[in-house]
C-alpha cells in the first residue's frame, strides 16, 4: 500500500478521519473485534457531516472519549490496486474517557510507541511520522 500526506486542506474532498489521540501522555489505539491488531481510531464521513463532525463523532465511539480537545493537522491518501483512501487527519488531547460505547472495536490500549501489530502497518507509521516531524509547525 502507498500513503502520501499533505498539508491540511491539500485534498478538496475527504472520505475518511483519522485521529491520532495521546491519553495522559500516551497514544490511544484501539482494538477492532474481528482483528488482533491495533489502529487508530477513524473512520467514514458520514453524509452531511464536516471531518471535525466525523471525528469528534469517531473518537466517542471508538474510545469512549467524552472530553477532547481534537484539531485538523494534515491530509492523507493511500491505495493499493484495489482501494483508495483520503482523509483528514486530526490531532486529539484526551481530557477523560468514558465506557466504550458499543461499536466495532472490543478495547481500547495506552502505548509509549506505536506497537508492531499493526492494522494499517503502511498508513499508520506514515502518520505518527509526518505528526511527529510537523508538531512545532501544526500546532
Amino acid at each position: 500500500m502507498k500513503c502520501e500526506t499533505y498539508e491540511l486542506n491539500y485534498l478538496k474532498r475527504y472520505k475518511y478521519v483519522v485521529i491520532i489521540g495521546k491519553y495522559r501522555g500516551n497514544w490511544i489505539l484501539c482494538k477492532h473485534k474481528k482483528r488482533d491488531t491495533w489502529e487508530t481510531a477513524g473512520g467514514h464521513i458520514e453524509a452531511g457531516e464536516t471531518p471535525m463532525d466525523a471525528a469528534k463523532r469517531e473518537l466517542f465511539e471508538e474510545t469512549g472519549a467524552v472530553s477532547f480537545d481534537i484539531k485538523p493537522v494534515f491530509d492523507y491518501w493511500a491505495a493499493d490496486e484495489t482501494s483508495e483512501a483520503n482523509g483528514m487527519v486530526f490531532y486529539a488531547e484526551i481530557n477523560e474517557l468514558g465506557n466504550l460505547p458499543e461499536s466495532e472495536m472490543e478495547r481500547i490500549g495506552c502505548f509509549e510507541t506505536l506497537p508492531s501489530n499493526l492494522t494499517y502497518k503502511d498508513i499508520t507509521p506514515k502518520l505518527f511520522e509526518y505528526l511527529s516531524n510537523n508538531f512545532r509547525q501544526i500546532m
